[in-house]
């Protein structure tokens, strides 16, 4: 009788094969085309020139200051929303997360739309607060990507933890800042960085709610409209060394979080 000489490793190499050709190949141009000149040498002008500009600079800083408060805006509405549907005494209370979920299946461009209509009823002119109706449409739209982490570790929290902190005399606010939060860190932290990266690239909302000003996004997309390679795949690296210095850190947070636990 013959035996087989499939191994699992095997089935790792679709796996593999995709991450080389769609994943770690446009890295590599990226970064090529990132750091060398128009005639290909090696050159950290574009590097240089990113920060001495201006109007780089101040994408930057305006990319951020949008994403930070969307981000805050979304964790603060978001988190007593999931932990009244994770915790709440609901027969149903996936039911009620769905309410929350269903924008999610509606094409973007329709829900900004949407929205857009809504804000120029309200204000009759979506000109005249161009930075506040960005914020509005990008919480709108990122809502549901900060509920779903935070209700999965809520749901995952065990209740007597809660009840044990009532029975050690604990109110309700010292359980929910002492015991609550910071064992939902790891769903905080998600929910953070799948807000806040995409907030700060995002231009497709300033460009429907009428907002002349650039963030990250738009800045690469004029360059690479441009045919300039090299800015546009410079900023973009640059990017890319944000989320993975803003992924260390999240990860060593949630690190911290579980090793201060099992002390």
């Amino acid at each position: 009788m013959k035996t087989s000489n499939f191994e699992r490793k095997a089935l790792a190499i679709p796996y593999a094969l995709f991450m080389v050709f769609f994943v770690i190949f446009p890295l590599l141009v990226i970064l090529y085309y990132g750091f060398t000149d128009g005639e290909g040498h090696v050159s950290l002008e574009n590097f240089l020139n990113f920060f001495r500009s201006a109007k780089t600079v101040g994408t930057l800083i305006y990319s951020l200051v949008i994403a930070v408060m969307v981000t805050a805006i979304c964790l603060l509405i978001a988190y007593p929303v999931a932990y009244i549907l994770a915790k709440g005494e609901y027969a149903r209370k996936h039911a009620f997360l769905m309410v929350f979920v269903l924008p999610m299946w509606i094409n973007f461009t329709l829900r900004i739309t949407a929205m857009k209509e809504i804000l120029t009823v309200l204000e009759g002119n979506l000109a005249y607060h161009p930075f506040m109706n960005t914020i509005i449409c990008m919480v709108y739209d990122f809502l549901p990507f900060m509920i779903m982490p935070l209700f999965n570790s809520l749901t995952k929290l065990d209740n007597s933890m809660l009840e044990a902190s009532a029975d050690l005399g604990a109110n309700k606010w010292q359980t929910i800042f002492k015991v609550v939060i910071p064992l939902t860190i790891p769903g905080i932290v998600s929910g953070i960085t799948m807000v806040f990266l995409p907030a700060m690239t995002n231009y497709v909302v300033l460009d429907m709610v009428y907002n002349s000003t650039y963030i990250m996004g738009s800045l690469i997309g004029s360059y690479f409209n441009a045919y300039d390679w090299n800015n546009g795949s410079l900023i973009s690296a640059i990017l890319l060394m944000f989320i993975g210095l803003f992924t260390i850190i999240t990860n060593h947070l949630i690190a911290g979080e579980e090793g201060g636990r099992r002390r």
